[in-house]
């Protein structure tokens, strides 16, 4: 996968590694290389010390009686361990507000997919929860995720699978440059949406739409 799939800014993005399916090493390897802070969530603290990764946050509700101090000492200097209670939030929510607590503007994210289907489904809607504070985006081996912004433009290859999917009800869309082509449409989750499209010439993409929040999937079959 190239660094065009790769989030980034004026501050290079943090990384955030959950606790779903690994990705390969190609994968992990690149995004850490670009990635100067690495958080990881709680349920995860295991697999990734196993890989031997340096980390700089772990962070969760620590509802399986943790040993704080083990995991502060795993590492030097010691990880820093952020404990929050509140459990009307997921981990990887407690880790986006970290960031955005501690003025960070983007994040790459992996091991969110696969394994538990309801945690795939929460990771990937509650994107929106942060669209105006963090820009996220969602990687694994086969697909990279992040919100569409209201007017989006990107090139793209000719047959580069594009999948649109609402979070809720989206209103107004409008594409360029895909084979199946919206124009002033809905997408509504559940009952219409814009999976399996793909790009129709070598060139730009053009999204544009009114209402809602809209996920754009690039999908690497």
């Amino acid at each position: 996968m190239s660094s065009h799939h790769i989030v980034r800014d004026d501050q290079e993005p943090a990384l955030i590694i959950a606790n779903g399916e690994a990705c390969s090493m190609d994968l992990l390897n690149q995004l850490l290389e670009w990635s100067p802070h690495i958080i990881v969530l709680d349920s995860a603290i295991e697999r990734v010390l196993e890989l031997s990764i340096k980390i700089d946050v772990l962070i969760g509700d620590f509802d399986r009686n943790f040993d704080f101090k083990k995991y502060e000492q795993a590492q030097y200097p010691p990880i820093k361990v952020i404990k929050v209670d509140d459990q009307n939030s997921t981990d990887l929510d407690k880790a986006y507000q970290y960031l955005i607590d501690h003025n960070f503007r983007a994040v790459n994210v992996v091991w969110a997919t696969g394994r538990r289907a309801d945690h795939t489904f929460s990771n990937l809607t509650n994107l929106v929860q942060v669209k105006n504070q963090l820009q996220v985006v969602l990687l694994d081996d086969y697909s990279k995720v992040f919100l569409c912004p209201t007017t989006f433009k990107k090139w793209y290859p000719k047959g580069t699978p594009i999948s649109l999917i609402p979070v809720g009800t989206v209103s107004g869309i409008t594409t360029k440059n895909l084979v199946y082509p919206l124009q002033n449409e809905s997408l509504t989750l559940g009952y219409r949406s814009g999976s399996s499209n793909e790009v129709k010439d070598d060139g730009m993409v053009e999204i544009t739409y009114r209402e809602g929040d809209l996920l754009i999937m690039e999908c690497f079959d």
